[in-house]
């Protein structure tokens, strides 16, 4: 029953009006008790947060909020973690294939759009799931260059664990973001993956960027001539509500214990790749 139904929903348009509404400033008492009813009903930390809730004009403005510094360290190790998720699943790309769900796979090369797949096909992925309580900005995994950045318009399906046992090819027709980092060992392709009800997806070093814009509607590829520098555990972009991350690594930049870590547990951002809570 449910798939039919969310056949006929308009997604985007929910997703926009969504967007809108979270983001709309509300008298102040309004705005106090909306968000403090939203932090109640997801569990979000307050305590984590940079600010006192006082601070933030929105449901929207609270769900992209910054941590206090030092509640992140950032690991040691080449590779960490880019959010506060949990690794939903992990494997192998070396048939080209993603895995989405028991059962169900999908084609690298539909998931990266225009980005050239073959340095990554003999790598791996992982994927996060970010939930509503979870800190909604995400990091470079890895210290490197920003090549290129492309942008692939699509559906916003819900990534929940229904869908992604249910609707084939998930993460290849939803609306994505892929940022192409080029690293000392190899590439890495951070995918971040829209979703309905995510407002927006944003960029850090390219702050005129924006997704599930009106008029946006066609694939962007757009190329960093020199790079834009990147430190490991810098922040990359944001979620306007919650969604997925995919990170495709080449051959050359895998870690040696890059698959001992287990699916279904919670990981922090910055924390090196091998650490779950």
């Amino acid at each position: 029953m449910l798939g039919p139904i969310l056949h006929l929903t308009p997604k985007r348009f929910l997703s926009r009006v969504t967007g809108y509404l979270v983001h709309l400033p509300l008298p102040a008492p309004l705005s106090q008790a909306s968000m403090k009813w939203f932090a109640n009903r997801y569990k979000i930390d307050l305590s984590e947060a940079e600010h006192d809730i006082g601070h933030y004009k929105s449901i929207g403005d609270l769900f992209v909020r910054r941590l206090k510094p030092g509640l992140r360290p950032l690991g040691a190790k080449d590779l960490v973690h880019p959010a506060d998720s949990r690794i939903t699943q992990m494997g192998s790309l070396e048939k080209g294939d993603l895995i989405q769900a028991k059962g169900k796979t999908y084609r690298l090369r539909e998931f990266l759009g225009a980005l050239d797949c073959k340095p990554y096909e003999k790598g791996a992925f992982a994927t996060y799931y970010l939930c509503p309580t979870d800190y909604h900005r995400v990091h470079s995994p890895v210290t490197g260059k920003v090549r290129q950045v492309v942008y692939i318009p699509g559906a916003l399906w819900p990534v929940n664990e229904w869908s992604t046992s249910h609707i084939d090819n998930l993460f290849s027709i939803n609306e994505r973001v892929v940022v192409e980092i080029e690293t000392e060992k190899g590439l890495i392709a951070v995918v971040l993956v829209g979703a309905t009800n995510v407002g927006q997806m944003s960029l850090a070093f390219w702050p005129e960027f924006r997704t599930n814009a009106a008029l946006q509607m066609k694939p962007i590829t757009r190329e960093f001539g020199g790079g834009v520098a990147l430190q490991k555990g810098d922040e990359l972009g944001a979620f306007h509500m919650g969604s997925t991350v995919v990170m495709c690594l080449s051959a050359e930049a895998l870690p040696q214990d890059w698959n001992k870590l287990p699916l279904g547990h919670q990981v922090r951002v910055r924390a090196d790749f091998d650490q779950h809570v």
